[in-house]
């Protein structure tokens, strides 16, 4: 009997021992600073958006949407913070995606795209699996777009692509390689010939010897925008290539040290003109490749078995 009562004190014990861990220990201890990147709600005489996220609740809609921008998220946004959530209760974070992170959401469509989203999902995004609301009021439906539109407007969003996140706080931070140096640019060169060249050409006009047979064409480095990117942009782009196009991920190629490398080279490329590649005679060809000929005393016999 003694043995039951220990075995069952002993399963109390470490059962409030987890809960005080995982849930009690960080409640108290666990005060982040208010960020300056929070939602902020403004209610109009039209909308009330705080009063939108209540609908939000009510609806469930955080059964399917999460509203927390993780390090290894694509294409969601800036990064969230600890402090952002310090004013939201209770917190909209999520756990599951069945639907898009809406972190970053507000601002993204216009509020009437929104609306019909809303009432009629498929009929913006073919091959929604999101119900329709179309049983809300017309007060509760604008309350509820108000709301979307304030996520994440206090965040800044730009409207090119920028290479994610970790490109930023992992890789570039822990970068060996000199990318603004001429010698790391002559050990990228090196590089992007063998590896580069054959679609983008010798010079990066994305005039080499197999532009000509792809139907997206390879992108010519000497147009100005290029001067724009920042080295973890480029290390991005060399790294996981260009969705869409015949460009490998050189992450699976090259290693880490040779990818910066190649980054420092690309940064040297001219930028200053354009060309568009439409004809044979204006590919950037190299020179024509003799093979040796051979006798017939270097072809290894056969003896057929004799």
């Amino acid at each position: 009997m003694n043995g039951y009562r220990l075995g069952a004190i002993g399963i109390v014990i470490t059962f409030f021992t987890i809960i005080t861990a995982t849930v009690l220990l960080p409640m108290v201890l666990f005060n982040p600073v208010p960020s300056k990147s929070y939602n902020k709600y403004v209610k109009t005489s039209e909308v009330n958006p705080a009063r939108g996220r209540q609908i939000y609740v009510r609806e469930g809609c955080f059964y399917c949407h999460t509203q927390f921008t993780r390090l290894q998220d694509r294409g969601y946004g800036p990064l969230v913070k600890a402090g952002d959530y310090v004013w939201e209760t209770p917190h909209q974070l999520g756990t599951a995606r069945t639907g898009p992170d809406l972190t970053n959401e507000g601002g993204k469509f216009p509020s009437e795209w929104q609306k019909a989203h809303l009432i009629n999902p498929r009929a913006v995004k073919p091959g929604s699996i999101m119900p329709s609301f179309s049983h809300l009021s017309n007060r509760d439906m604008n309350d509820l777009v108000s709301y979307i539109q304030t996520l994440g407007n206090q965040r800044t969003v730009h409207a090119y692509v920028e290479a994610p996140a970790e490109y930023e706080l992992v890789y570039l931070p822990k970068k060996t390689v000199d990318t603004n140096s001429d010698a790391a640019a002559n050990a990228g060169r090196g590089i992007y010939t063998q590896n580069c060249a054959a679609c983008h050409g010798l010079e990066g006009e994305g005039n080499g010897p197999n532009s000509i047979s792809l139907e997206k064409k390879p992108a010519n480095f000497t147009r100005a925008f290029y001067k724009q990117y920042p080295d973890a942009f480029w290390f991005y782009r060399v790294s996981e290539g260009v969705a869409g196009t015949r460009m490998p991920r050189f992450n699976e190629i090259l290693t880490e040290e040779e990818r910066w490398y190649l980054v420092a080279y690309l940064k040297t490329l001219p930028q200053n003109q354009e060309i568009t590649v439409d004809k044979l005679d204006q590919l950037n060809k190299v020179g024509q490749v003799h093979l040796p000929k051979l006798t017939e005393q270097e072809w290894e016999p056969h003896s057929g078995g004799n």
